[in-house]
């Protein structure tokens, strides 16, 4: 439908093409994720893997949510809110970055296996492997952000921290680890940014007219 096609190229705008979130294009994909959220529920949309996909899509946007909410607690209490409350609605935002860009790119290889290898992808263009695909997604984005905010508490905590002993090794395992996994996340951001201006640059030019 092409109010689908309308909200996943914002999604794409927001989250593969911008820099960096604002105000505009965070409130415009949170109504598009509502409307969505909507559309999807009418008879009129087909179930497909596709949906499914955009369905766990327009969910993730939950977490944008709960991250303006928590900022609404923090402005209204103030000091009163630990360093790791503090964190958490950078985490949200970044689980929510992440959890997009990932279904983004597999809604666009899904269009490329559509386009260029119909029958041969249709076994695997199943809902129940979209379904396990995305439930997959927000485990890894869920253990990603759980190690995050656990570094962060760390860092907050160093003052106090035990330098040696399992505590200290716990501590300086979890800062290497999270460190690592930021640095290949902007790796993959940059990596998923390219391969998405690939897949939809072939399916352009093999359906424009020759």
């Amino acid at each position: 439908m092409k109010d689908l096609r309308r909200y996943l190229a914002l999604k794409y705008i927001q989250y593969l093409v911008l820099s960096s979130s604002n105000g505009v294009s965070t409130l415009l994909g949170l109504l598009g994720s509502v409307y969505t959220m909507i559309l999807l529920q009418s008879a009129k949309v087909s179930s497909k893997s596709t949906a499914v996909l955009i369905s766990s899509l327009a969910q993730a946007d939950i977490l944008v949510f709960l991250s303006l909410v928590s900022d609404v607690v923090l402005g209204s209490f103030g000091a009163g809110i630990s360093p790791t409350a503090s964190a958490l609605a950078r985490i949200l935002l970044t689980a929510n970055a992440h959890v997009s860009c990932v279904l983004l790119s597999c809604v666009a290889f899904e269009a490329y296996l559509i386009t260029f290898l119909p029958s041969e992808s249709r076994p695997l263009r199943t809902v129940r492997n979209a379904r396990l695909i995305s439930k997959v997604i927000w485990m890894l984005v869920a253990a990603e952000s759980a190690l995050f905010l656990m570094d962060d508490h760390l860092r907050a905590s160093s003052t106090s921290a035990p330098s040696r002993g399992p505590l200290g090794l716990l501590f300086q395992l979890s800062s290497a680890a999270a460190a690592l996994l930021r640095s290949l996340s902007y790796i993959l951001g940059i990596l998923l940014r390219i391969i998405n201006v690939y897949i939809y640059y072939k399916i352009f030019f093999s359906m424009s007219p020759r």
